[in-house]
This record gives structure tokens, C-alpha cells and sequence, in this order.
């Protein structure tokens, strides 16, 4: 990183991106929590807030520090931006001579610019860039919104307690392809950029040679690598271990209710399901989220193969854990530690994986 970007001049950058015709998203409060929200000011950044996560907990303090991306990570990562929560796939019509009509109803999302991206979330993206676009068949739906997306990440500074990321080789700092890429001291930020569009922006803004003293006290900031105490293995023999007695312990306290899903940036099981309109003429064909938490997901003509919390768990750790290795190289979790602090059992997947192991 060899420019520096003083902390005033940080509204040219939402100015450039808005001029560009990117819509800004970025951190900011909601209900006690950060998530990313549409961006318009520095003002709804969250200045001076730390994140304090455990398992089944998670809390905001703010401090009197100028810093706007002094935590860990949110409840959402940058998923829903291009795998949507909900879409709409293809649409039937019934015309006058009876016959069926289908066409498919492709996404026209807006350009859209992503302000304070993990190394976490940035290392999610590839994995699920490797699902959607990388396979035999491409994924339409998640491609447009992807190519829509310019990503601007921020290195963290310290660790939540349930951080992991450096077991899994995905941070704490950014090594993921980005766009532009800041780091964070009291005075503004060193920045990099990624990309051809990043050094375009790079080039519209009033940055200036970072000098020695900044780029020291930004690699000073950057704690998180040391601050970490959990540690996931890089490739769990959990398949060796299917029938340990463990597995009831974890169920046992499992509710089912998919909030590690839900806050997983790498999941992406979907159920498809027709919403036909009330006329009879017409339908969707629609596309949602979906868990392996539910028991939905493993029903099969009149059977469901996993009826429990012990087999839905199960399933959900052996395949983000083990399956993944052979879908797709390594393992489905980068270290986010979401899963952790969202659970309202307090259910720590680095710990349990000691125990199955």
C-alpha cells in the first residue's frame, strides 16, 4: 500500500463511487447489530463501535475512537448481494390457444459498490464464485449480480473471540481479489487498488504517498492474527467419524432453527417452488434460500432422509467440513465465526470438531 487517504477526504470516495453509478453499501447499525446498509454519508458509518462476540453473544460498545471499522464482522456478509435471499427464476403464461409459455426473468441489478469487505467474506466470495460461475453451468441469476459488484475491503484490526480465519488460511488480512483495499489508522487510510476499476477510482482521489511512519503504525493495527484462540483443522476426519456418540451430545442441544446457515457466507442450499397466481393462467418459478436445518430439505418421494437436529447437524458439518474437499478443493468455512456467536445455543463448531475428532 503505498498511498494515504486522510480520514476528511474519505466523502470523495462515496462521491466517485456515486458518480460512477455505483450504489454505495457500507457497515451501519441496525438493531444492535452492523450490517451493510446503503451508504450516503460518512455519518452512518459506525464510528468508534467495537463488537464483543462469545458464543450466543454478541454486543456493540462504543468507544470514543475515530476508527469506522474497528470490529470484527457483522451478522451479514456481502452474500445476498449476489446470491438473493429470494428470486424469481422464469415466469409460465398460459396464452389464448392453451399452450404454455415460459420465459426466463434475468436480474437487472444495479452497479453496486461494497464498502469495508473481510478477508473472510472476500475469501466466501471466491468459494461461492467457484460454485456459481466456475462449474459446468454458470449460474445466470448470480453472475449478473456479481459482474454488478465492485468490493472494497478492509483489513481488520483485531479478533473477535470467535474468530478463526487464520486456521483456515482466509485472513486475517486481505489477500482475496479486491478492488481497492484500505487499511485504517487514526489519520485515514493506506489504500491499495485490485483491480482496473479500483485504480480508476484511486485515480479520481486526493490521495497522497503513504509515508513510513503510516504504513508502520498500519501494520502495528493489524492484531487480529495474534489475538485469535480458536482453531478449525484443515480437513476434519469427520466422515471416519459418522457414528461417534458425540453427535447426539451436539443434537441435543441443536434447535434447528438455521441461524448458521442463514449467517454462513458460503452456504448456498436453495429450495425452487412454483407460486402459481390465482387465475390458473400464470406462475413463477422462484428460487429461495433454503437450510439443511429444515426438514424439507431431505424429503425425497414420501421419505425424509434426516428427521432430526443430530442428523441435520451432521449433515451440515460434514459437508462445509469434509464434503467440500472433494466438491471443490478445501474446505466450505473461511473462519467468520458467525455461526458461533448467532447460535442461541452457544454451539461452537471448532469445538465440536475437537470432540467428533
Amino acid at each position: 500500500m503505498n498511498h494515504f487517504l486522510a480520514r476528511e477526504d474519505f466523502p470523495h470516495l462515496l462521491r466517485a463511487l456515486t458518480q460512477a453509478g455505483y450504489d454505495c453499501v457500507g457497515p451501519q447499525i441496525r438493531q444492535g447489530a452492523i450490517v451493510f446498509d446503503h451508504l450516503h454519508s460518512v455519518t452512518q458509518l459506525p464510528q468508534g463501535f467495537q463488537d464483543e462476540q462469545q458464543p450466543a453473544h454478541y454486543r456493540l460498545q462504543q468507544t470514543d475512537s475515530p476508527y469506522w471499522f474497528d470490529w470484527s464482522n457483522g451478522a451479514s456478509a456481502i452474500k445476498p448481494y449476489t446470491f438473493a435471499p429470494q428470486e424469481n427464476l422464469w415466469a409460465v403464461q398460459r396464452d389464448q390457444s392453451g399452450r404454455l409459455r415460459f420465459q426466463a426473468t434475468l436480474p437487472q441489478p444495479q452497479k453496486t459498490a461494497i464498502i469495508g469487505v473481510r478477508a473472510c467474506d472476500l475469501a466466501a466470495l471466491t468459494l461461492q464464485d467457484q460454485h456459481f460461475l466456475h462449474g459446468k453451468h454458470v449460474d445466470p441469476y448470480y453472475q449478473a449480480r456479481r459482474e454488478s459488484l465492485l468490493l472494497i475491503g478492509v483489513n481488520c484490526t483485531h479478533a473477535a473471540a470467535t474468530c478463526f480465519c487464520v486456521s483456515t488460511g482466509d485472513g486475517p488480512e486481505i489477500r482475496q481479489p479486491y478492488d481497492l483495499l484500505l487499511s485504517e489508522i487514526a489519520a485515514g487510510f493506506l489504500l491499495s487498488s485490485g483491480s482496473t476499476a479500483g485504480a480508476t477510482l484511486a485515480a479520481q482521489l486526493p490521495l497522497t504517498p503513504a509515508s513510513d511512519a503510516q504504513q508502520h503504525t498500519a501494520q502495528q493495527r493489524m492484531q487480529a492474527a495474534t489475538q485469535q484462540q480458536r482453531h478449525l483443522p484443515a480437513k476434519p476426519p469427520l466422515f471416519a467419524h459418522l457414528n461417534h456418540p458425540h453427535w447426539q451430545t451436539v443434537g441435543a442441544r441443536c434447535l434447528a432453527c438455521g441461524n448458521c446457515t442463514s449467517v454462513c457466507p458460503t452456504c448456498f442450499c436453495h429450495q425452487a417452488l412454483e407460486i402459481p397466481d390465482l387465475d390458473g393462467d400464470t406462475s413463477r418459478h422462484e428460487r429461495r434460500w433454503d437450510s439443511c436445518f429444515q426438514p424439507g430439505h431431505s424429503y425425497i418421494h414420501g421419505w425424509q432422509i434426516r428427521s432430526n437436529a443430530t442428523d441435520y447437524y451432521r449433515q451440515w458439518l460434514t459437508h462445509k467440513l469434509a464434503g467440500w474437499h472433494e466438491q471443490f478443493g478445501r474446505s466450505g468455512c473461511t473462519g467468520c465465526g458467525r455461526c458461533i456467536s448467532w447460535c442461541p445455543a452457544g454451539i461452537d463448531l471448532t469445538a465440536e470438531v475437537e470432540q467428533l475428532g
